[in-house]
């Protein structure tokens, strides 16, 4: 471990003769470094002065306080702090950068030497790294949903089990309650102008297709520009259909089906075999003929009902050009940087990288070590880049506390032939779609505020997107709502040093509405385990994926169930490699805190659930009179 010193400056201070030290500055104080992962030198702040040295040195700015001292006494105890005095004192910019699927093995500073990632590094050195950073789902739709509620997304209705996982149509009727109360409608509340860029994924309209209930607008953004959806394949032209690929053949074996046996009634009939009417058999071709035109007008143009770009309640581009999504991305973020400089305000940019399937500009096709995959990190990466340089040329960086992450782990599974399309891991097993395995939820963490969070800093300590809420929401000056459980935790004091532990005792890893995995942080020694109840099955067997259905499931004969649970030391395995054997009163500290858990859910309306997420034509949003539905209000020549 390297040690070194180094001199804190003193602050101004207030009231105080030339030969007595400030109490507000912390002078000559000794500081420990060590060196972080991402090889740079980090400064833990001295968190607070000797008391008595505080108490002496308040005696001696009393002596030359008369007039002032009440006034000095409050200076005194409001900056005792220094860090704590900047936080409570000012309401910072805030923004928030989400990737899509990336790994946390993606990142250079989490240890990818293939990949260069040298702004998103940047933020790494200029502020605190977390590695022990944990999606509360290992799917886009509601791993989202916890982050802008800080709750695991059950208490939403915004996870399911093995059916569908995630928001399937922009037509659908499922979504994020409207009476969710998002780090944004706080914010909001608090002064704070709103901005949403890029993915959504949380739903649109619920009645009707001018509702917008679910919308952005209706979760507390002022301004909204990006996919109310997701990426998909079916959103270029020429790859494979990537949403209705599971169910494609079975509905055209069942279209089959119904013709033929159509056909069979028309030549009874005629023969005289099969004593059915006309009408009847006319009725049940017609049902039949609705059978077909309904899945076929739903998946068969999946590209115009599911690839659209919106401003706010306006379409801009339905199909969306994805050639150009990337720079608009960020002309929009830019834009919306420079008017509202003058703060404060929240900037969310949820990239639309690196999901499939990997829309690359060509300058940077071919670029990377690691192939089309490689290149769409790189070139988010760039994107970071012009959000920081937006913020530089606003000289807002002193004042604007940055997120990045990513919404759960890489996408093992994404291949086109053999060719690998989804991210890297790292050390950590499983990928997407695997809550339980650290693969699938593990995700990159970085916070960085110039001149409040201290430099180079890596923390090891068990955190969740869900801590993203209360840590905003605290420096925003709001308050958490009282009526519903919060299950993130201020983050604040464990970035500035103040404590060394994380607030999570324990956390919940849930598959839809499986539970599959329970974390133990044990706080005293700062221990971390990990017990697994059920596992999903890999194929082929002997991989470390679920390659033969796409996506590995949640339960039934998809998974593996371990009685005893699988025991791991994640503290000292953090690959998951070497399972111990679990003793009856570990287990029973486990189990106490799942029914301590559990006695907190309360059912709600399921989101995600049968016909809530199925396409439906009166709820799809159009350019135009439905179902020609087209247009294009971006510039063409935003490229340039």
């Amino acid at each position: 471990m390297q040690k070194s010193e180094e001199l804190i400056g003193c602050g101004a201070g207030t009231c105080f003769s030339p030969s007595t030290p400030p109490i507000v500055g912390v002078c000559s104080i000794p500081v420990q470094t060590r060196t972080s992962g991402c090889g740079w030198t980090s400064v833990v702040r001295a968190r607070r002065l000797e008391e008595a040295v505080q108490i002496h040195h308040i005696r001696r700015k009393m002596q030359g306080c008369t007039i002032f001292k009440g006034y000095c006494i409050v200076i005194f105890l409001l900056r005792q702090n220094d860090w704590s005095y900047a936080v409570s004192s000012i309401k910072p910019n805030i923004v928030l950068i989400m990737a899509d699927d990336l790994g946390i093995g993606d990142v250079g500073c989490y240890g990818n030497d293939t990949i260069r990632t040298p702004n998103i590094d940047r933020l790494a050195k200029e502020g605190v790294k977390l590695t022990h950073h944990i999606a509360a789902a290992p799917l886009c739709t509601p791993s989202r949903a916890a982050f802008m509620t800080g709750r695991y997304p059950l208490r939403s209705g915004m996870d399911c089990g093995d059916g569908c996982r995630v928001l399937r149509w922009t037509g659908s009727s499922g979504g994020l309650p409207p009476n969710e109360t998002t780090f944004a409608k706080i914010l909001q509340k608090q002064g704070y102008t709103t901005g949403l860029i890029g993915k959504w994924h949380l739903g649109v309209n619920c009645e009707s297709a001018s509702d917008h209930c679910h919308h952005p607008l209706n979760h507390g953004f002022d301004y909204f520009f990006g996919m109310p959806l997701t990426l998909l394949n079916d959103c270029k032209i020429k790859m494979p259909s990537e949403l209705h690929s599971a169910y494609e053949g079975k509905l055209w074996f069942c279209t089959h089906a119904i013709s033929l046996a159509v056909i069979t009634l028309v030549v009874g009939r005629l023969t005289g075999l099969l004593l059915v009417s006309w009408k009847a058999i006319t009725g049940f071709a017609f049902c039949g003929l609705l059978f077909f035109v309904s899945w076929y007008s739903s998946y068969g143009f999946i590209r115009y009902w599911n690839c659209l770009l919106m401003r706010n309640y306006e379409i801009t581009e339905q199909p969306m050009d994805l050639e150009r999504t990337a720079s608009l991305v960020v002309k929009e973020a830019r834009a919306f940087i420079k008017r509202n400089q003058k703060g404060p305000f929240l900037l969310f940019v949820s990239f639309l990288h690196v999901h499939t399937p990997l829309v690359t500009t060509e300058r940077f096709l071919d670029k990377s070590k690691h192939g089309l995959y490689g290149d769409n990190v790189e070139e988010m990466d760039w994107m970071v880049g012009e959000i920081l340089d937006a913020l530089h040329e606003g000289e807002l960086q002193n004042n604007t506390l940055i997120h990045f992450t990513s919404d759960h782990g890489g996408f093992l599974e994404a291949r086109y032939g053999n060719v690998q399309m989804g991210g890297w891991n790292g050390i950590y097993k499983g990928g997407k779609g695997m809550a339980g395995w650290e693969g699938g939820i593990r995700v990159p963490g970085i916070f960085t505020w110039l001149g409040v969070l201290p430099a180079n800093t890596e923390i090891d300590e068990p955190t969740s997107l869900m801590d993203v809420y209360p840590t905003v929401v605290h420096l925003a000056g709001g308050t958490l709502p009282q009526d519903r459980v919060i299950d993130g935790q201020n983050l604040m004091d464990l970035l500035q040093g103040n404590t060394i532990r994380s607030g999570h005792e324990f956390m919940f890893h849930y598959c839809g509405e499986h539970l599959h995995a329970v974390r133990w942080h044990q706080r005293e020694s700062g221990t971390v385990w990990k017990i697994h109840y059920m596992t999903p099955s890999f194929s082929p067997e002997g991989s470390e994926a679920c390659y033969a259905t796409g996506l590995c499931h949640c339960s039934g004969q998809n998974v593996i169930l371990h009685d005893p649970p699988l025991l791991f030391d994640l503290s000292r395995d953090p690959s998951e490699e070497n399972p111990l054997l679990p003793d009856a009163m570990f287990l029973s500290v486990i189990d106490l805190a799942v029914s301590q858990h559990r006695s907190t859910l309360t059912p709600v309306p399921q989101q995600l659930h049968g016909f809530k997420n199925v396409w439906k034509p009166w709820l799809q949003p159009c350019c135009g009179v439905f179902p020609m539905c087209w247009c294009d209000k971006e510039d063409h020549n935003s490229n340039n």
